[in-house]
C-alpha cells in the first residue's frame, strides 16, 4: 500500500541518501550493457539507480520487468526524458510517484537554455502525470511546483481546479501563475470544498478577491481570509463580514462563530466596526478587544457597556461547556464511550471542546474543522483525539452533517481508510 505524501517523500530522501553513500567503482559501457541484463533484479536495480549510466541504457531499463528497477529509472535525474514518458504512464502507482517528485524538482529549475525539445518532452511529462488517476501523483506534482513560474499555465490550471483538496490547495495558496482573474473564476466555479480557504492564505490577496469570497458565503474562508494580515479587505467587505457574525448572538450552534476571534484580531478595524463587534461576542473576546486596540472615548464606552451585559447574562454557556469539558478531561472520559452520550444528546459545544482538548487543538479551529463539513479533514480530528472510525463516522454524519457523497467509511468496516500522513496533511491545512 502506497504511503502518504510525506512519508512517501521521506523514504525516497533516505533512499537517495543510502544510494549516494555507497562506494561504488566506474562502470564502462560495455559493462553497464551486460548488468542491465542480469538476472538478479537487486543488480539491475542498483544499476538504474547510478548516475554515471549512459542514456540508453537508462532507457532499456525504463522497460524492465521488475517495477522496483523501473522506480529506480523513474527516481534517476540522469535518465533520459523520453523514457520518463514511458514511466509516465507505468501500470504501477509507485513508479509513477516517483516519477512525479523527479519531475516535480526538475520542472521549476528548468531554463530557458534548455533545448527546446528537454523543455517540450518535460512538460508533456508532467501534462501526463498531472492528469493521473491517482490523487497522491497529482499532489507530489502540485506540492513540487506550487511557487514555480516555469510551469505551464494550463497544467497550474488544471492542479487548481482539481477535485482533491491536498492537490488543488498548494496551487490554489501559492502559484504565482494564477492573477485575479483565474482566482475569480475558480472562486465562481464552485470549487471542491476547502478551495476559498487556500485562497484565502495567499501570500497576497487583492480586494476583488476578498469581495469574492466574502460574496460566496463559505465562513470558514472568510475566517481564514481575516486571519490573513496580508488581505486586503474593504471596510464594506468588512461590514458584510461583520453582519454575518452579528447573527449568531441567539443562535449558538451557528457557525458564524468562526468568525468572532479572526474579527477581534483583525488589525485594522474601524472604530465603527468595533463598537458593532463588540455587541455580539463573548466576554472574554471583549477583554482581547480591549488590548488589541486604541479605543477612542465613545468606542471604549460601548464596550464596557457590552462587559457588563455580558456579566449578567446567565448561565453563560460557553464558560460552563468548557468546564465540562475540562472536567471529562481530567477523569479521562473523553473517549469513544464518553462522546456517544454527547453525540446521541446533540451536546455540540461540548463535544467541540471535549474535542480540542483530547486533540490538543485550539477551540475556534475545532469548530471551523467541524463547521467545515469536509469528511476527510473531520476523520482526521477524530484520529488525534485518539477515537475509533466509528465515532469519527459519527462525527461525520450527525454532528458535522457531511453530505452522504463525501462521507469518509471505515476500511474494512473498522479502520481509518486515510493514512496517518493524510490526515495530518488535512489538519494542517486548518492549523497552519
Amino acid at each position: 500500500m502506497l504511503a502518504g505524501l510525506f512519508s512517501f517523500r521521506e523514504d525516497r530522501k533516505k533512499q537517495k541518501k543510502k544510494s549516494r553513500k555507497k562506494k561504488r567503482k566506474a562502470i564502462s559501457y560495455e559493462d553497464s550493457k551486460k548488468v542491465a541484463r542480469h538476472k538478479d533484479r537487486k543488480v539491475r536495480a542498483d544499476l538504474a539507480s547510478r548516475e554515471d549510466v549512459r542514456p540508453e541504457v537508462l532507457y532499456f531499463l525504463a522497460e524492465d520487468d521488475d517495477p522496483e528497477v523501473r522506480r529506480e529509472i523513474a527516481a534517476n535525474e540522469k535518465t533520459p526524458r523520453q523514457a520518463d514518458l514511458i514511466l509516465a504512464k507505468d501500470g504501477v502507482d509507485e513508479v509513477r510517484c516517483d516519477l512525479a517528485l523527479k519531475i516535480g524538482r526538475l520542472v521549476p529549475n528548468i531554463s530557458e537554455r534548455e533545448s527546446v525539445v528537454l523543455r517540450e518532452l518535460t512538460f508533456q511529462v508532467l501534462e501526463i502525470l498531472a492528469k493521473d488517476q491517482l490523487p497522491l501523483v497529482r499532489q507530489l506534482l502540485a506540492e513540487e511546483i506550487k511557487h514555480s513560474a516555469q510551469v505551464p499555465k494550463s497544467i497550474v490550471g488544471g492542479l487548481a481546479r482539481d477535485i482533491e483538496l491536498m492537490v488543488a490547495a498548494p496551487i490554489l495558496e501559492y502559484s504565482p501563475l494564477l492573477d485575479d482573474q483565474d482566482l475569480l473564476e475558480i472562486i465562481q466555479s464552485d470549487p471542491v470544498q476547502g478551495a476559498l480557504s487556500a485562497i484565502s492564505r495567499r501570500p497576497e490577496v487583492s480586494t476583488k478577491i476578498s469581495d469574492a469570497i466574502v460574496a460566496a458565503k463559505d465562513l470558514p474562508a472568510a475566517a481564514t481570509l481575516l486571519n490573513n494580515d496580508n488581505a486586503q479587505i474593504r471596510e464594506e467587505t468588512l461590514d458584510r463580514i461583520i453582519d454575518a457574525a452579528s447573527e449568531t448572538e441567539d443562535e449558538p450552534d451557528s457557525e458564524a462563530h468562526i468568525l468572532h476571534e479572526p474579527l477581534i484580531k483583525r488589525p485594522e478595524l474601524s472604530q465603527r466596526a468595533i463598537r458593532r463587534v463588540a455587541g455580539f461576542v463573548t466576554s472574554s473576546l471583549l477583554d482581547l478587544l480591549q488590548t488589541r486596540h486604541q479605543l477612542d472615548d465613545d468606542t471604549k464606552k460601548t464596550v464596557q457597556a457590552a462587559v457588563k451585559r455580558r456579566l449578567k447574562e446567565k448561565p453563560q454557556e460557553e464558560d460552563d461547556v468548557a468546564k465540562r469539558a475540562e472536567e471529562m478531561h481530567n477523569r479521562g472520559k473523553i473517549t469513544d464511550k464518553g462522546l456517544a452520550k454527547s453525540i446521541k444528546d446533540g451536546d455540540r459545544e461540548l463535544i467541540i471542546h471535549a474535542l480540542a482538548l483530547k486533540a490538543e487543538i485550539d477551540t475556534s479551529i475545532t469548530r471551523k474543522i467541524l463547521l467545515s463539513r469536509d469528511g476527510k479533514t473531520i476523520t482526521a480530528l477524530a484520529w488525534k483525539a485518539g477515537l475509533n472510525m466509528r465515532t469519527a463516522l459519527d462525527l461525520q454524519r450527525k454532528v458535522a452533517h457531511v453530505p452522504p457523497a463525501k462521507v469518509i467509511n471505515a476500511r474494512d468496516g473498522v479502520d481509518y481508510s486515510l493514512s496517518e500522513d493524510e490526515m495530518s496533511w488535512f489538519l494542517e491545512f486548518f492549523t497552519g
